[in-house]
């Protein structure tokens, strides 16, 4: 029975994160691309720096927490278990030419992030308690007059929140230290349930306290260890660069234990797998954008759009030219094992497979930060404020779940939950197009003279 409702449901994942969400995702950033007048490339200096820097006027404005604090909290549920795995799994289906479509999704994605968060701080509004709540939800229902959509995507990530921002978090943590430590995955889940748990209950100015610390310090460990991985090959780095190029528009012959792959095979395993790693059209981002203290919504759209940036074009690179230049991209493997075996060959004494587990575990417990705060907005949109207290309490419980049991079911369920999002608020892009268009006309001359 079991495996009955896993195939139903694998299926009906395989339609909803199949050619046409791939097409819109990618269509919708093409789009606004050319709207904006490509945004992402004119302003990547600007927003860079705006990430990294504080403005009085920001500090003085109405919000929650700093633009920074907030990229970080966005940074925490993208940066994870996606770039580690997922790009294996992109290079290990669809060659190394797929890194090269990771590329092209994050550069047109980044139009989508920074379209998403000006409509987030446009449309966001104060709770009951002071706070501010924003996001797809919102600016669905209030800007576009649809409120039955709105809640269709409240709901839709309130269900992923306890999947693939939970329970399937948890369990790659389980399972990443049993394997490399040892450690039991009940010792894992309780410890990861109780540091949960201390965080969230705090609400969102301690997320992103936790966030701010973990996030800069796990993403430049990782960079760390994948930048001795690359010293270490230093000379096959111009063949990797090679074959993403030449692969990228030309077919991947088999070799090895890879089974080759066709371009079109490689144009869709980098497109989502860059799509799943970032998050740009989901709708998730913007939640986080929509706490920020900032003096209008262009400001903090900026620092918006260089999440994508950071995530894809420079994680995801460094976890894809370690495995392309280590040669064992071809071996047959995929998924964290992939990546694991490939520091492990480039970084001696095992300490390469330990650092991704490590890396994976911190990942993951960002991600558990992030997504908490995503699908509490959620359920409050639902069902109002008196939703907070039982929320957090629950999903703290919820990762011990995860920790310890099969997840087969949960993750094929969580998948779905997490592609559907991405209708509504896709939706709510296009129509408000016009919008993020008039907003950044108003407010983004000023600030590229900042």
């Amino acid at each position: 029975m079991q495996n009955q409702i896993l195939a139903v449901l694998n299926q009906i994942s395989s339609y909803v994160w199949g050619l046409p969400l791939i097409v819109l995702l990618l269509g919708t950033g093409i789009y606004l691309t050319i709207i904006l007048r490509g945004i992402q490339f004119r302003a990547l200096i600007p927003s860079l720096l705006l990430a990294f820097t504080k403005g009085k006027e920001d500090e003085q404005s109405e919000g929650d927490i700093s633009h920074f604090q907030a990229l970080m909290t966005a940074l925490s549920a993208t940066v994870g278990v996606g770039n580690i795995a997922g790009v294996a799994t992109a290079i290990a289906l669809g060659g190394p030419g797929a890194l090269f479509w990771m590329w092209i999704t994050g550069l047109v994605g980044m139009a989508t992030k920074y379209s998403e968060a000006v409509l987030a701080i446009k449309y966001r509004e104060k709770d009951k308690f002071g706070n501010m709540s924003g996001g797809p939800m919102y600016y669905i229902s209030k800007g576009l007059g649809i409120k039955w959509l709105g809640y269709l995507f409240a709901l839709f990530a309130s269900v992923a929140a306890f999947g693939i921002g939970n329970m399937v978090q948890s369990n790659s943590v389980a399972h990443a230290l049993e394997s490399a430590f040892g450690v039991s995955p009940w010792i894992t889940g309780i410890v990861l349930s109780v540091a949960t748990g201390l965080v969230i209950i705090g609400g969102i100015k301690s997320i992103a306290k936790v966030t701010s610390a973990i996030v800069p310090f796990m993403i430049i460990l990782y960079l760390i260890g994948a930048s001795i991985s690359l010293f270490i090959n230093f000379e096959h780095i111009p063949h990797a660069f090679y074959l993403i190029f030449h692969h990228a528009f030309t077919p991947t012959a088999a070799s090895g234990g890879f089974a080759g792959a066709l371009i079109q095979q490689t144009l869709r395993m980098g497109v989502a797998r860059g799509i799943f790693s970032n998050e740009s059209g989901l709708g998730s981002s913007p939640i986080a954008a929509a706490a920020a203290k900032t003096a209008n919504p262009v400001r903090q759209a900026l620092v918006s759009m260089s999440q994508t940036f950071i995530d894809t074009i420079v994680v995801c690179t460094f976890t894809g030219l370690v495995i392309i230049s280590s040669g064992h991209w071809s071996s047959g493997e995929t998924g964290a094992a992939l990546t694991a075996h490939a520091f492990e060959i480039s970084v001696p004494n095992n300490l390469g497979a330990d650092l991704v587990s490590v890396c994976l575990a911190f990942f993951a417990y960002s991600t558990l930060l992030g997504w908490s705060y995503y699908g509490e907005k959620s359920i409050v949109y639902i069902l109002k404020e008196r939703a907070v207290v039982p929320y957090r309490l629950v999903f703290a419980a919820i990762v011990l779940v995860g920790a310890v049991i099969q997840l087969d079911i949960v993750w094929a369920f969580a998948d779905i939950m997490n592609g559907l999002m991405a209708f509504p608020n896709l939706v709510g892009l296009l129509l408000l197009s016009r919008v993020v268009v008039e907003e950044t006309k108003r407010y983004l001359p000023a600030e590229l003279k900042r």
